[in-house]
C-alpha cells in the first residue's frame, strides 16, 4: 500500500516589507487618509503609534519605509496607550485605502481567489507567520479580510 503525501495547501507568500510587492506596507504607493498624503502604509502605521503630532510628522516625511519604522520603534517617544488595541485597524485602514486609490492593487489582491495570505516573516510572529509557520499571520489575516471586503463590494445590491 502506498501513501499519498499530503499536499501542501496553497499559499500567497508576501513579505510586509518587500517595497516591489504593491501588497506590501513598504510599497511606495502614496495614498491620501486623514488628510495628509502617506508615502507608503509603512508611513502611516508607524506615524499612527503616536499622540505627539510633531513627531507623527517627522515620521511621515521619512525618506523611506524603513526610515519610517526606524523612527517608529524609538523609545524617546512615548506610543500611545491604546496602541495594542488598535494596531491591527491601523494597518487593516492605510492597506484599504492604497487598494481602493489604487484599483491595480485591488485587482492583484482579489485575484489571489480564495487561497491563504502569509506574511513570510522568520523573527516577527504576530505580523508573519514566523519561521515555522507557527505566527500570528495578522498582516495575511489582514489581507485576507480586505480582499473579502472587496469582492463583497463588487457584488450587486
Amino acid at each position: 500500500m502506498f501513501f499519498k503525501p499530503k499536499e501542501e495547501p496553497k499559499r500567497l507568500i508576501i513579505q510586509r516589507n518587500d517595497p516591489n510587492n504593491p501588497l506590501a506596507a513598504y510599497a511606495n504607493h502614496a495614498f491620501e487618509l486623514d488628510g495628509y498624503e502617506w508615502p507608503s502604509v509603512e508611513h502611516y502605521y508607524q506615524a499612527m503609534k503616536f499622540a505627539d503630532t510633531e513627531y507623527a510628522e517627522q515620521i511621515r516625511q521619512a525618506a523611506s519605509p524603513a526610515e519610517a519604522m526606524k523612527l517608529g520603534k524609538s523609545k524617546q517617544h512615548n506610543k500611545r496607550k491604546d496602541w495594542d488595541k488598535v494596531k491591527v485597524t491601523v494597518m487593516t485602514r492605510g492597506t484599504y485605502i492604497k487598494c481602493r486609490t489604487y484599483p491595480e492593487i485591488a485587482q492583484q489582491l482579489l485575484d489571489s481567489g480564495d487561497i491563504h495570505i502569509a506574511d513570510l516573516s522568520q523573527y516577527d510572529y504576530f505580523w508573519g507567520s514566523g519561521r515555522d509557520m507557527r505566527g500570528n499571520n495578522a498582516f495575511g489575516q489582514m489581507l485576507m479580510e480586505i480582499r473579502n471586503k472587496l469582492t463583497a463590494e463588487r457584488q450587486p445590491a
